[in-house]
């Protein structure tokens, strides 16, 4: 009886002591985690994927180490398309264009030749790394996440020279976009975010904008563009008409090396067949995703009664960026209009269509799940949307009175910072 009772005790003893040993060793593994910001401030974004890939396929449970991992995939994925556009020599005539100014991306005297395959690769990589940092996100539970970075800091490696410098930090790159507001150093060291729940949504929205931009891309084959006006776009491109490369113009654009009938002719031959129109499909599923991750962040958004370094702040915080706040009537004109967004995705609701009497609308679901070529110049005169016109309930001029009058001039900036 002695002996069954001693047995009975060391057996729960040593239940008792697993268990502790259990949370010790996963309080340990929580501790262990890498510190994502530590590899984004450094630049080290590959070594900070794959600590944090290696520390998470120990099946640990960490929802912050999670949305670092998403964080870095989705820098990463911007680093990579920017080495890839140097290394093919991305004309500097293109860096006016917003996108491209945004990643600053210095003018390579040595370029490779790219090839229509190579693009098409390239997008292809983007879209693979965007893909990748949705995924690591989408397992995300914890409501109270946080994940704060000193984002100005954040370097990138942009010309792939496995090197970061001072000149790479997102702050710089930020006061050479905005020539007239340089930002000090001091100054970038205090944008400092406290990433939440709600951005997590918003940086998966733009994972899946971005993807499906991507997709449809690839889903039709514009080889004939590249062939005729690659050259418009990239040092040097493989391309039958090397005579287009050369210095001699019919009609010079300013003083770009840049011809105004290789702009004709850019537009002339926008007029891509489907290649794959799976992928058009696709991009629906990726613009609807957006729609949904956006209305999870401002349902995050609005129920937050803290106010600590956010990135876009409700009503009732303020925001890390200097001057600009966030009003009620922002807010519900913007819910309102990804409503409306998401009804057109599903087709329950028609744009307008500019020519006719306004009885007829187009029907946005179906050219993406009914693709046929896309003829830019017949799309603006009208006979490209006639497979897609239908009668039914279509947007109506409200929408569009209401975002001006809330956003006024500066909605387009408020629309790619709220996604």
């Amino acid at each position: 009886m002695w002996i069954k009772k001693c047995t009975s005790g060391v057996l729960t003893a040593a239940v008792i002591a697993g268990a502790c040993m259990g949370q010790i060793s996963s309080s340990s593994a929580a501790a262990a985690a890498p510190s994502p910001e530590e590899y984004l401030i450094s630049g080290k974004l590959s070594e900070g994927e794959r600590a944090l890939t290696t520390y998470l396929g120990r099946g640990v449970n960490n929802d912050e180490a999670r949305f670092g991992l998403g964080m870095l995939q989705f820098i990463r994925a911007i680093e990579h398309l920017s080495q890839d556009l140097y290394k093919y020599g991305i004309s500097d005539s293109r860096l006016g264009f917003p996108p491209l100014r945004a990643l600053d991306i210095k003018e390579n005297p040595n370029p490779q030749t790219l090839t229509y395959e190579k693009l098409r690769y390239m997008v292809q990589s983007f879209y693979d790394g965007l893909n990748k940092a949705n995924e690591t996100m989408a397992p995300i539970k914890d409501p109270d996440i946080k994940l704060p970075i000193h984002f100005g800091m954040i370097k990138l490696d942009l010309d792939g020279d496995g090197k970061v410098s001072d000149g790479e930090t997102l702050y710089k790159l930020y006061s050479r976009m905005n020539r007239s507001q340089e930002v000090a150093p001091e100054v970038a060291k205090e944008f400092y975010i406290k990433f939440d729940r709600a951005d997590m949504h918003w940086l998966r929205g733009y994972c899946n904008l971005l993807m499906g931009v991507c997709q449809i891309y690839l889903a039709y084959d514009s080889k004939e563009t590249f062939d005729c006006t690659g050259h418009m776009f990239f040092k040097k491109t493989n391309t039958p008409y090397t005579f287009l490369t050369g210095k001699k113009h019919i009609m010079r654009a300013s003083r770009q090396e840049m011809d105004f009938t290789d702009i004709i002719s850019f537009i002339h031959l926008m007029r891509w067949q489907v290649a794959e129109p799976a992928r058009m499909e696709s991009a629906l599923h990726h613009f609807e995703a957006m729609v949904a991750q956006n209305k999870d962040m401002w349902k995050y958004l609005m129920a937050e009664t803290d106010d600590d370094h956010e990135w876009i702040p409700n009503p009732k915080q303020t925001g890390v960026i200097p001057n600009v706040s966030v009003t009620p009537e922002m807010a519900l004109s913007w819910t309102q209009f990804m409503g409306k967004v998401d009804k057109i995705l599903a087709g329950k609701l028609l744009v307008p269509f500019w020519r006719g009497d306004g009885t007829q609308g187009i029907n946005v679901r179906k050219v993406f799940l009914k693709p046929t070529s896309l003829d830019v110049v017949l799309w603006v005169q009208g006979p490209g949307a006639a497979p897609y016109l239908e009668r039914g309930e279509i947007v109506d001029g409200d929408i569009w009175r209401q975002l001006q009058r809330d956003f006024g001039s500066n909605f387009p900036g408020f629309a790619l910072w709220f996604n």
